[in-house]
């Protein structure tokens, strides 16, 4: 089960927003596109918040996480690529930023949502991505994954 977001899924998300926008703003006037530009990011904001709740009934499978054993040596930086409109995205940072706290790494984040040069450079089909070094692991992971991938580089 892949427990990640295909970049042509978010890009597929944001077009139906404008195309609903202009849709509704021709065929039905300012109030229904003023309804639908409030109504659409909220369901989207709702659907990452209730995301870990959701993620089993959808298909996903669980996004719980793993704690894993405390590591001692940490790298230098951590690399994060995420877009707008991933529910993996926001999981997988706030576990980074746990880790930063006791690791004392650096942790970069970087937006690849309107980036598309950055995604052909870096061959990133699918988000979350966590780059250390030459390391990459795409998709969810949890603290125990994650931790690994620190304490093996």
């Amino acid at each position: 089960m892949k427990q990640r977001c295909p970049m042509i899924f978010i890009y597929f998300s944001w077009l139906v927003f404008l195309v609903g926008l202009v849709f509704l703003f021709v065929l039905q006037g300012i109030i229904i596109m003023v309804a639908w530009l409030l109504w659409f990011p909220l369901v989207m904001w709702m659907y990452i918040k209730f995301f870990p709740r959701l993620s089993r009934y959808l298909g996903y499978g669980s996004v719980q996480d793993e704690r894993g054993e405390p590591i001692g040596k940490a790298v230098d930086k951590v690399t994060l690529y995420t877009a707008l409109g991933c529910p993996f995205c926001p999981l997988v940072e706030n576990r980074l930023l746990e880790l930063q706290k006791e690791l004392g790494f650096t942790l970069e984040k970087i937006d690849v949502t309107a980036k598309p040069g950055l995604l052909i450079k870096k061959k990133i089909q699918a988000v979350p991505v966590v780059e250390i070094g030459e390391r990459v692991l795409v998709g969810h992971a949890t603290t125990k994954q994650l931790r690994e991938m620190i304490a093996s580089v």
